[in-house]
């Protein structure tokens, strides 16, 4: 199917080829109809992309601290190849899409196949959109009508944060394509509205509407107006749709209202608000999150837990619907804002009109009519490459990759392509990710049928770069199908899933297989802490490790400190250093205790503030200390081994330093955590026919310590 797609590194828009995605549980897929480009947001994006480096560090000043931080700490190359990396891979655009439902995924009660739909989808032929993102579409709305129901759910979340009642008088300030949907909305709850702009041609719409307008252009004082407008009390609120930099709309907007008015921001403008303008009038100011209550919730957008009606009225997915009903009674008025139509494939000419002339609106993408799905649209794998013309890789292994994301498509997989393996298929969830990085990589194939990997004879190798919750179920998949498997830790998230492993591990052994399984335990072939192995296996004696991590503070609802998804940040990265540990010491762990640090009561705990001790068979001891409240400036990794006179300290992978040996020291320009190693040992492993780089007994040593360790943790809540 084809997706358009936009590249934050030069701003040019392409419509690509990419696998139809897979429906999902709890979601819709849908066919396309037309899609709406969002002449604010959208615009916005694209004139970020066109800017040059320069332009778009002044945009992004945090960013810029967050880079010189960076550099500091992992040094200047492998900054400057995150942030190519990150404006290298293309957006998906587009967020309000109408189409008709292909399939409806398990946990779907509420849409049937064949309901014409509106939802969040991006611009491309087939979207997988979960369930609270969609609404069906009232017979007597037209789809050209239907399509700007998000953009009218954005303006209606702003006005019931205002609280409009019937008679009071509004502002709105910006008199774009949300901008006039929202006087429409305000006029139809009997509010007047007084319209502010610089374009008389939106302008004219709002009158149109019924809204009284000043013309900015035109030099016309809107404070005045609004006082006017108001009968001389100042008008009840003002909801902002403008974009701009300027905290003029802000100071506008105070001075306009009356005491105790209300300002809405929806849009983006400067916010350096003056103390007074808000405190003589005691001015209620709010912005504006998007569709409504649910948004950016996972639990309620992805998971599908709707909130309760009864108290939780207007969630984004109701606003949709109320949308849609105001379309149906006639009290919106869209074709005025049907400003210009493109066929999808002529996209890239319709964004070069949306940034050139600014008097554009509503502008449609159209896929034509859909009458019947075409089997190039429900393709879910897209061939890349003629594999025949691939004469510089050894016969085997032959790899199918099962995840795209960032730490995948940066570092795993272009790990993987240098070691002269066969690239075949990769997989990712929506298609688009999997595309990019397995052209610039060279795979033969791209999916979103990750069955389909494990199915095909000729892969014999798994790379599983996947979400954490998912990674022992393809873990096991993989090995019942006998194939060797490569998994980014952690290798599960629970005991029972361990178990699971073993069992898939030594079946596929009694039959006759012969799987390696290998965890990307990668810090154990870091070349400093190689170095500092062979130092400290000059002598038998136990040592003492102490590990410490600045982890930095990661939000509370990241999916990665989801216990059911992520498994907390013990399981998910902390097992990097107890591995890194029990590679040291060179002996079994005898015993391990945890203990986190408490917070504040009302503070929610991620208990990603804790110290790790471990017990070896040798009598060394281990120490990780995994802190999240700490400073980025700091060096995330320090490893400090005590043995016998003699201290070894490895910081953040860049340094090697000796104390009571001679010789011993060694600083690197560029920081190297041993990934490419780690990938190039298993697979040369897989081509000698020998061994995992890591014996299987030590990784579910390991694993189970990890679960241990972070279970001692969560009986501490």
């Amino acid at each position: 199917m084809k997706q358009l797609l936009q590249s934050l590194k030069d701003g040019s828009s392409e419509i690509v080829e990419v696998p139809s995605p897979g429906v999902r549980h709890g979601n819709l897929l849908i066919q396309a109809s037309c899609t709406l480009i969002s002449a604010g947001t959208e615009r916005m994006l694209v004139d970020f992309g066109r800017a040059g480096y320069l332009e778009k560090a002044r945009q992004q000043p945090e960013k810029v601290k967050m880079v010189l931080d960076k550099i500091k700490t992992d040094g200047l190359m492998p900054t400057i190849d995150a942030v190519k990396s990150k404006l290298d891979q293309p957006l998906p655009m587009g967020y309000s899409n109408v189409g008709i439902v292909l399939e409806v995924g398990k946990g779907v009660t509420e849409f049937q196949v064949g309901d014409r739909v509106v939802s969040n989808g991006s611009h491309a032929e087939v979207v997988c959109v979960p369930k609270n993102l969609c609404a069906v579409i009232p017979g007597s709305v037209a789809d050209d009508d239907a399509v700007f129901t998000v953009v009218g759910a954005i303006a209606l979340q702003g006005i019931r944060l205002a609280q409009p009642t019937l008679g009071e008088c509004f502002v709105v300030t910006g008199l774009g394509l949300i901008g006039l949907m929202a006087v429409q909305i305000l006029r139809a709850q009997g509010c007047r509205v007084l319209g502010i702009d610089l374009d008389p041609e939106k302008l004219k719409l709002a009158k149109e509407f019924g809204a009284e307008v000043v013309n900015l252009g035109a030099g016309e004082d809107p404070i005045s107006a609004a006082e006017r407008f108001s009968r001389g009390h100042g008008v009840d609120g003002v909801i902002i749709t403008a974009a701009s930099k300027s905290n003029e709309p802000m100071r506008q907007a105070a001075s306009m209202c009356r005491k105790r008015g209300r300002i809405v921001l929806v849009g983006v403008v400067g916010l350096e608000l003056q103390r007074a303008d808000f405190y003589e009038k005691e001015l209620t100011f709010q912005v504006s999150c998007s569709y409504g209550p649910g948004r950016y919730d996972p639990t309620y957008e992805q998971e599908g837990h709707d909130y309760p009606i009864g108290f939780v009225r207007w969630t984004e997915k109701r606003n949709f619907e109320a949308v849609l009903d105001m379309m149906a009674a006639g009290s919106l008025r869209l074709e005025p804002l049907r400003t210009h139509r493109f066929a999808f494939e002529d996209a890239a000419k319709a964004y070069d009109l949306l940034v050139n002339d600014r008097s554009a609106l509503g502008i449609i993408l159209d896929y034509g009519t859909v009458q019947k799905t075409d089997s190039a649209v429900e393709l879910r794998t897209l061939k890349l490459r003629n594999a025949a013309n691939v004469i510089s890789r050894i016969a085997k292994p032959v790899i199918g990759a099962l995840g795209a994301g960032n730490y995948a498509g940066r570092i795993l997989l272009p790990a993987f392509a240098k070691t002269g393996s066969r690239l075949k298929t990769i997989a990712s969830a929506q298609g688009v990710s999997g595309t990019y990085h397995g052209g610039k990589l060279g795979f033969e194939y791209s999916t979103t049928d990750t069955d389909s990997i494990f199915s095909d004879t000729e892969i014999d190798t798994v790379i599983i770069g996947t979400q954490h919750n998912s990674h022992a179920r393809y873990v096991v998949q993989a090995l019942n199908a006998g194939k060797n498997v490569f998994v980014e830790k952690p290798l599960a998230l629970r005991q029972d899933e361990l178990s699971q492993i073993d069992a898939a591990y030594r079946a596929a052994y009694e039959c006759g297989s012969t799987p390696r399984l290998m965890v990307g335990y990668n810090r154990r072939f870091a070349p400093l802490i190689q170095k500092m192995k062979a130092h400290l296996g000059k002598s038998p004696a136990p040592m003492s490790i102490v590990y410490t991590c600045n982890a930095g503070a990661i939000p509370s609802d990241s999916w990665v400190q989801n216990p059911e998804l992520g498994g907390g940040r013990i399981i998910g990265e902390a097992c990097h250093f107890i591995d890194l540990s029990r590679f040291l010491a060179a002996s079994s762990i005898v015993d391990v205790t945890s203990a986190a640090m408490s917070q504040p009561k009302g503070i929610h705990d991620n208990h990603d503030i804790a110290s790790v001790t471990l017990r070896f068979a040798n009598g060394s001891l281990a120490t990780i200390h995994y802190f999240a409240n700490g400073h980025r400036s700091f060096p995330k990794e320090r490893i400090e081994v005590f043995q016998e006179g003699r201290i070894y300290v490895v910081d953040n992978f860049r340094q090697l330093k000796g104390y009571g040996e001679k010789g011993v020291g060694v600083r690197t320009f560029r920081q190297d955590k041993g990934q490419q190693a780690c990938c190039e040992k298993f697979i040369k492993g897989i081509v000698a026919g020998a061994d995992s780089p890591i014996p299987y007994e030590e990784l579910m040593e390991v694993s189970a310590i990890c679960i241990k360790a972070a279970e001692m943790i969560e009986q501490q809540r």
